[in-house]
């Protein structure tokens, strides 16, 4: 049984697209966001996995409600109950996201709901459809959950790689930390024993060479993420003169202000305008008060997570 919040209203446990299923023996994989509405949820569909049904229910998490739960968030969430049954054409669909999400690409659920009934069950890409012939409605595929006209879009997989400039602590712990919540990281460095894939396990490519020479390496695209965070000024000036043009979605830089202060001089200096070097995230991350490595990392991806949710430029 899948369990997918299809909308979300006020203070919820989590928002729509959240999935959690549910299976025979018992195992759950994914969460709606806990408490008593996964409870709940995953009782239910116990249930319904026991006949094959399938059906909409919906929750207000209000003081005294009687639909709350014992819960006090005080929103409104909407969650479907899937029954997957076990056919070739259900797990073909299951096997593709498996196989296609590791990729750098976007991909979404998609869904035809009638009645409470799944009508339609496939993937879709930015060509249309992956299984069935035709294409959804392109204001389906968005960057988050779109439920409309009975239709209900999931993304499940984002195009677009988290480049990492400089292979030291911070970035070993902003791999680790990023890799927790869903970033597909690269990390460039021009010391080979910076630049060994044993020291980033989690990353998707560890690569050697010049900071001058980016562009002989990788190819940045607007879905991509870019920190700077390399061993000195002159490194960080080198990799900044072949990003801040690249239209990357997001671009920062570790450093303190009189570093970043004699940085932004250079580059403005090199022809870089104002306006570009405002796009620059620095100093890098969120203010939190962050000092050791896997605090910068925290802050880092918090800011990286803003971003890639539309809350903050």
């Amino acid at each position: 049984m899948l369990v997918s919040v299809v909308e979300a209203v006020g203070s919820t446990p989590r928002g729509a697209g959240a999935l959690l299923a549910v299976f025979p023996d018992g195992r759950l994989a994914g969460s709606i966001g806990g408490g008593n509405v996964e409870y709940e949820a995953a009782r239910m569909a116990r249930e319904l996995l026991a006949s094959g049904r399938e059906r909409q229910a919906h929750f207000r998490f209000v003081h005294g409600d009687a639909a709350s739960l014992g819960m006090v968030c005080g929103g409104d969430v909407t969650l479907h109950f899937q029954y997957l049954p076990p056919t070739e054409e259900t797990a073909a669909v299951f096997r593709t996201a498996a196989r296609r999400a590791g990729g750098n690409e976007n991909l979404w659920l998609v869904r035809r709901l009638e009645g409470g009934q799944v009508t339609a069950l496939d993937l879709a890409d930015g060509a249309g459809f992956c299984l069935a012939d035709g294409a959804p409605d392109p204001e389906l595929l968005q960057s988050r959950t779109v439920y409309r006209d009975g239709w209900l879009s999931i993304p499940i997989a984002r195009a677009g790689r988290l480049c990492v400039f400089g292979g030291g602590h911070v970035s070993q712990a902003l791999v680790r930390a990023a890799a927790a919540v869903g970033f597909r990281s690269v990390v460039f460095d021009d010391r080979v024993e910076f630049a060994a894939p044993e020291r980033f396990p989690q990353a998707e490519a560890v690569l050697c060479g010049r900071f001058d020479e980016v562009a002989k390496h990788l190819t940045l695209t607007a879905d991509d993420y870019v920190v700077v965070m390399t061993r000195g000024h002159q490194a960080d000036y080198e990799v900044l003169t072949q990003v801040l043009r690249s239209g990357a979605k997001y671009i920062g830089c570790i450093g303190s202000k009189k570093k970043l202060e004699l940085c932004r001089a250079r580059l403005l200096e090199a022809g870089f305008t104002a306006e570009e070097y405002d796009r620059l995230h620095a100093p890098i991350g969120l203010a939190i008060g962050a000092e050791t490595p896997a605090e910068i990392a925290v802050s880092v991806t918090a800011e990286l997570i803003a971003v890639r949710a539309g809350v903050l430029a």
